[in-house]
Parts: C-alpha cells; structure tokens; sequence
C-alpha cells in the first residue's frame, strides 16, 4: 500500500456514486461460504466497493486447476484459500476487515459462524453444499440476507444468468440449470458473470438498508 489514508480511499469509492455510499458499505459485515471461482470473485468485488467487514469461509487449498477462474494465482498454489485471499483483498482494500476461517462450513457450525452477518453469500462448487447451506439458513436463520449461486458452467450466453428473487431474503443468481456435471467445464468469464450478479444483489441490499436508517 503506498501510504492511502482511508479517507482517501473513501472519497475514490464516492467519486465513483451519484450518491456518497462508502459511510454505508463500510458498517456493512457479510459472510462468504466458499471461496472459490464464486466466492473469491465476489469477495474482491466486495472490497473494491468499501464493504467493512468480510467473514470468509473455507477448509480448502489453491490448485493448479483453479487458476482457470477463481481470483488467486500460480503464487498461491498450495496454501489455503482462507489465507492466500485476505492478501489479495488487503491489496485491494486494506480498510476491510476480514475474519478468515480456514474450516468447513456445516450444519452444525453454520449459525455461529456467520450469526453477526448483514447478508450470507452461498458461493459453493457442489450441489449438496449449496443445499445445505441454504437450507440451514433458511431454517436456523430466517431473518439473514441469503444470496446463492446455482448455473454458471459452459460456454453458453452469459445473458442467461439472471438474477431472481426466490423470496424477500432469498436471492438465486445463475442460469439454474448448467453445471459440470453435463459435460460443460467452469471458466472464468461465465462464473464471473454470476459472482457479478451475486456482489451487485449484495451491494443493493446494503444500500437500500442503509439509506432507508440514515
């Protein structure tokens, strides 16, 4: 970091609003279950946009075949996600503060992990964690932001990926239906597209609770 002041940095993320929002995204706090191709992405995009606090979850390590669409780079081989991702983020922003949580994510823990979150962010690879992670929300947290991922494998039109609202707190952004069990790879620009969809509904929900207090 080259001597920025928060202050500084403030006024760049304002310069870029019609509106002053970085005194709201800076008391905003969300957690990211994941931090792979989804959950990296929608982490820096995060940061970038002044978030204050970031909870980021998972037990697993950078590989080579990652490199094709999550954030971390051949340097970050063979740490863990957990620990290689802060250091990017810090680059980024180094006013967020970041909780890092090099462990699984489950039913059991789920709660307590993420109990002082504004908004909870799915942002899994495989079906039955995404499923339990919503499911556990939905029943042990009804009253939590949910925004999830499901659909963004392939080649295909990235205008397929939408953004839908499934109830007042849940929010599902992807195309719903490809995956890379049908024989169609993950790249960069589609799960990118989708980790858009996902930090934009999040970035929404703040400032509209934000504004909606002050």
């Amino acid at each position: 970091m080259k001597g920025i002041t928060e202050a500084e940095f403030a006024q760049a993320v304002d310069s870029r609003s019609d509106k002053p929002i970085y005194s709201i995204m800076r008391s905003s706090r969300i957690g990211i279950a994941g931090l792979g191709g989804l959950g990296s992405n929608i982490a820096a995009a995060l940061a970038r946009s002044g978030v204050g606090h970031l909870i980021l979850a998972d037990f697993d390590t950078v590989e080579l075949s990652n490199i094709n669409r999550q954030l971390y780079t051949l340097n970050h081989i063979g740490q863990k996600k957990a620990e290689a991702l802060p250091m990017i983020l810090h680059e980024i922003n180094p006013f967020c503060e970041i909780t890092s949580l090099p462990l699984r994510v489950t039913a059991d823990n789920c709660r307590e992990l993420f109990a002082d979150c504004d908004i909870i962010i799915e942002a899994f690879d495989a079906p039955e964690q995404k499923a339990m992670l919503v499911n556990t929300v939905l029943e042990q947290m009804p009253e939590k932001n949910l925004i999830s991922g499901s659909g963004m494998a392939g080649f295909g039109n990235a205008n397929a990926i939408t953004t839908r609202f499934i109830t007042e707190k849940l929010t599902l952004c992807g195309d719903g239906k490809t995956d890379v069990v049908d024989g169609v790879g993950l790249t960069a620009s589609r799960v990118m597209v989708c980790a858009g969809h996902m930090a934009v509904r999040a970035v929404e929900i703040i400032l509209q609770k934000g504004r909606k207090t002050s």
